[in-house]
């Protein structure tokens, strides 16, 4: 019997979610396209670095968060649903799942952010630390490296 991976479950709802790349949302930016920016990452995550003035909505939460009547309701996000709201995770593939959660709840612009912040900061686009100060590039690299303990590869083929 087969089951779903973490890769087919993202990769199964991918083409029903709009992606743009971190130097897409730049030059929309510039040119007067408001987001908001909504990170889903873990709240230790968030508090390491982000995005200036996105809304830290964990994904465990987010369906929550998206409406009224709960402790983890998030108003600026409940009142969301007509704008352009940029999903936002480390690598860009959490933040499918939720752009896809989203769209289920009736939220209709909603784009998930290709390469997560990892390409935001490899196109050197700003970051900064919980206090507001930026985060250097060279910090944004570092932390941004995928680390994985031998136990996280899994078995060896033999």
């Amino acid at each position: 019997m087969s089951r779903e991976t973490y890769k087919s479950l993202v990769a199964g709802v991918a083409p029903l979610v709009q992606e743009v790349f971190p130097w897409d949302v730049a030059e929309e930016q510039e040119a007067g396209k408001d987001f908001l920016i909504l990170d889903i990452r873990c709240p230790s995550e968030f508090q390491v670095m982000h995005i200036d003035g996105s809304l830290d909505v964990p994904r465990g939460i987010l369906e929550m968060a998206c409406d009224y009547g709960y402790e983890e309701t998030e108003p600026k996000l409940v009142e969301a649903r007509a704008q352009n709201i940029l999903v936002v995770c480390r690598s860009g593939n959490r933040s499918i799942l939720a752009a896809h959660t989203l769209q289920l709840l009736g939220y209709q612009h909603v784009y998930s952010l290709k390469t997560g912040l990892r390409g935001w900061s490899d196109y050197e686009l700003p970051l900064v630390f919980s206090n507001g100060n930026p985060v250097p590039q060279d910090t944004a690299d570092k932390y941004f490296e995928t680390v994985l303990a031998p136990e996280q590869k899994g078995p060896v083929a033999a």
